[in-house]
């Protein structure tokens, strides 16, 4: 029997192999309860990529080539080109071993700082929040919080699909009392439970979040004294808040009078408070404004920085946070540790480097578009599909002189317009560790013949071919060893007390200092609704979101190989479909100003006026806008005027 980690969401279940998969019971993050997925994860074993595979030109066809000479083709492009022409596109699928193999061999020997991930896309609105409000990236709770907490608070996140065996906990722990309000344009699976359901207008957060402050004001539930001890705020802050009309923001929030109402009372009437949300605040032109303003109402009432109180941030992926501790951002250098002369010198003493790059590097999409790149290798990801306004995106990786992929599996979009493919490891097969959304450092361990090599070694031999000293690794445990030792020079990273060879029977959680680390950082910050998205209008009347289904990931490269759950549908208002003349399972045009995609249409219990779109669906973002938030630079997925043709 082999213990080992999911590979799919952020929750991060343990798991035993032994035949079949199913869940570790001693594992403190899913005390054994699995989801389907996750369940049927040892039978993804198809499509798999096994050779290297060149073409000089993207038209061409591809041929096999050795292992050796896909190294040497790489390491020649990366000798004869600038250090800003290369760019590193990372994954939070990779273990924490990859990714810091490759953000040393990035930023500290090839010396560019162009090395972002995909969480860019999903997390880094959160990520920035957190930094502006309590001064860092350590996300300060637990889902044991919030699951022993009295009132649970979900904005714009739907647990029920995205996170599901959290999901199961929280129905358990409703059993014993837990409160539950969910925020969301539409009535998930997740809203199924709650106590209170708010249909909120998409892009009304912000509006709602204001209008309970400026409650909370008059409602004398402000915690001044915690906020004196606790908090920088200016007089400033509660003299706009004066001026917040709470009718006028409930009706653009799209919240009834006394939904609100029951909201309120509801944070009136119990003591510990946690609220979590994902893509419903992050994917969105104002996507770290909303984060400020919901981190806010637990700042305001003294509900931070306590057990069993404050703001946690659902991470979506497997190992989204691991990439954010080691350093796979373009914003960050390394182990929590920002662009500042006193890290770099740090960093460089530490890896045995010199000459830095001394600023942050271009984020995802700004990597691919404005970037000029003449090299760009992507790691275990598929930005040509996720990436916003593929058009777009498309004409950018055209442009690009070498498009590296790493891969397990045949099929992928970025494929497409590919030079090289070089084969790695997936899950099954590789070794390493995993952070899950709490914190919880888990080993990842094989039960079947590695057929290719991982992303770490990938790395290492490009590292190796270009003549560089520090890559010599025989074992992802001296990966991890040298990884953890540098976690020292960000001392509230207690990563370094970790042993690799206890992690498969004991997952261990770092951050025993973190209230110490935050607490008494925060800054009161003002934010007020900035409306950068794109506005329906006459020619396209309707808004689109996307959504996630509870069986599929990604784009389904696994998922499909298992489980047969369709995602070529788009939802509608019941009301919308009668006025229009639709029926359910009627294949109808979805326009936007970028494109047109057609799809069955499905009835929906979600506000009029907007549509929903499965992220899986591999076409999806032919749809979508391009634009950034301005600091976070995560797209606008959730926001996108579309118009509807009855074919």
């Amino acid at each position: 029997m082999t213990k080992t980690i999911c590979s799919y969401c952020g929750v991060g279940c343990g798991f035993e192999v032994e035949g079949k998969v199913k869940g570790d019971k001693t594992h403190p993050s899913n005390e054994g309860l699995i989801c389907k997925k996750g369940s049927l994860e040892d039978k993804v074993v198809n499509n798999r990529i096994l050779k290297p595979l060149f073409r000089e030109n993207k038209e061409d066809e591809f041929r096999e080539i050795s292992y050796e000479e896909a190294i040497k083709i790489v390491a020649n492009k990366i000798k004869n080109t600038s250090p800003q022409k290369i760019g590193f596109y990372l994954s939070g699928q990779l273990l924490n071993e990859d990714y810091y193999i490759a953000n040393k061999l990035a930023k500290g020997f090839i010396k560019t700082n162009n090395v972002d991930t995909n969480s860019r896309t999903c997390m880094a609105s959160a990520v920035v929040g957190y930094k502006k409000v309590i001064g860092s990236d350590y996300v300060p709770l637990t889902m044991e919080d919030a699951l022993n907490c009295d009132l649970y608070i979900l904005a714009g996140s739907n647990i029920a699909e995205a996170h599901i065996v959290f999901f199961n906990r929280v129905k358990k722990a409703k059993k014993k009392g837990l409160k539950v309000v969910v925020i969301d344009p539409r009535f998930t699976k997740t809203a199924e439970i709650a106590d209170l359901y708010i249909d909120i207008n998409v892009g009304g957060d912000i509006y709602l979040f204001l209008a309970m402050q400026r409650k909370f004001l008059d409602d004398g539930m402000i915690d001044f004294e915690f906020l004196r001890k606790k908090a920088e705020f200016s007089e400033d802050f509660f003299e706009n808040l004066r001026q917040i009309d709470i009718d006028e923001y409930l009706k653009k929030a799209g919240v009834s009078k006394d939904k609100f109402e029951k909201l309120i009372e509801l944070w009136k009437s119990n003591q510990n408070i946690v609220g979590s949300w994902t893509m419903g605040l992050n994917q969105s032109s104002e996507g770290v404004e909303k984060n400020i303003a919901f981190i806010n109402l637990f700042l305001l009432t003294g509900k931070m920085f306590k057990n069993l109180n404050g703001p946690l941030s659902l991470t979506g992926q497997p190992n989204a946070m691991g990439g954010r501790e080691v350093g796979g951002l373009a914003t960050t250098l390394a182990v929590h540790l920002d662009y500042t002369p006193e890290n770099v010198k740090k960093v460089e003493e530490f890896w045995g480097t010199t000459a830095i790059p001394t600023k942050i590097g271009l984020t995802a999409d700004e990597m691919v578009k404005k970037g000029n790149l003449e090299c760009l290798i992507v790691a275990h990801t598929d930005p040509v599909y996720h990436l916003p306004n593929r058009h777009e995106t498309e004409k950018a990786f055209r442009d690009i002189d070498l498009v590296v992929e790493l891969n397990a599996y045949k099929g992928s979009e970025t494929s497409k317009f590919a030079n090289l493919i070089i084969p790695v490891a997936p899950w099954g097969e590789k070794e390493g560790t995993q952070t899950n959304l709490d914190r919880v450092i888990t080993l990842q361990k094989p039960f079947r013949e590695k057929q290719a090599k991982q992303d770490w070694e990938v790395f290492a031999d490009i590292g190796k071919a270009l003549g560089f000293s520090g890559f010599d690794f025989s074992s992802s445990k001296e990966v991890f060893n040298e990884y953890k030792e540098m976690t020292r020079l960000s001392p509230d990273m207690n990563i370094y007390e970790c042993d690799y060879d206890e992690l498969e029977n004991k997952p261990f959680r770092w951050g025993k200092n973190l209230d110490s680390a935050i607490g008494g950082k925060a800054k009161l910050i003002w934010i007020d609704k900035q409306n950068r998205s794109l506005i329906p209008d006459s020619e396209y009347p309707f808004l689109l979101i996307t959504t996630r289904l509870a069986n599929h990931w990604h784009s389904m490269t696994k998922t499909a190989q298992v489980i047969k759950d369709e995602v070529d549908f788009v939802e509608m208002n019941e009301e919308d479909m009668k006025s229009l003349g639709i029926d359910e399972g009627d294949v109808i045009e979805i326009v936007s100003k970028f494109s047109i995609i057609s799809l069955k249409a499905k009835k929906s219990k979600i506000k009029k006026g907007v549509v929903a779109i499965p992220m899986h669906l591999k076409g999806i973002n032919y749809l979508t806008n391009n634009i950034l938030d301005p600091i976070s630079k995560e797209p606008d997925y959730n926001h996108t005027p579309v118009r509807i043709n009855i074919l």
